[in-house]
């Protein structure tokens, strides 16, 4: 957190310098204003970078193994230009290391990992324990060290959802 605040400083004091520069190469008929304008614009870019790249930043550190299965775009008033291109603050990953199948009764279920990664303040990654049966699609979470199946919480996948595509595909 403390080398982005440095980092868009650095961004800041560049970007004024260009405009110190374009001011003195004016021959200062551009207005003083232009400098803190320019530090300004150069910390709100910076910043803006940041936040756009933290989705492929932590996707790129994810093993090889892991594979995205939803990503949740939001749009912030505070930053208005996401409503135009809303920005990436969450994303939903299955690894293929945490999957463990089980073949019972002709129906194929597999128990697996789901890892959900937030964009707050300090980044927020939590898992939760699943169990699909990719028969009949149906999927619910586990809960406790014991795995205790959580059957009000079930749900039917359609065929074509990614989690589904990603723990029956593979599995």
């Amino acid at each position: 957190m403390i080398w982005h605040l440095i980092a868009a400083i650095f961004a800041g004091l560049g970007a004024a310098g260009i405009g110190m520069l374009l001011r003195l190469l004016s021959g200062k008929r551009l207005p003083r204003w232009i400098v803190p304008v320019f530090g300004g614009l150069g910390m709100l870019g910076y910043q803006i970078n940041v936040e756009y790249s933290w989705y492929e930043h932590k996707r790129q550190l994810l093993p090889d193994t892991a594979q995205v299965v939803q990503v949740e775009h939001d749009a912030m008033f505070w930053r208005p230009w996401t409503y135009l291109f809303p920005m990436a603050t969450a994303f939903s990953v299955v690894d293929e290391q945490s999957m463990a199948v089980q073949e019972q009764d002709g129906e194929r279920r597999v128990e697996f990992l789901l890892y959900h990664f937030e964009k707050q303040v300090q980044d927020r990654v939590t898992h939760q324990a699943w169990l699909m049966n990719c028969t009949t699609r149906e999927t619910l979470p586990l809960e406790g060290e014991a795995r205790r199946p959580r059957t009000e919480d079930i749900r039917r996948l359609a065929e074509d959802a990614p989690l589904y595509l990603a723990v029956c595909g593979q599995a």
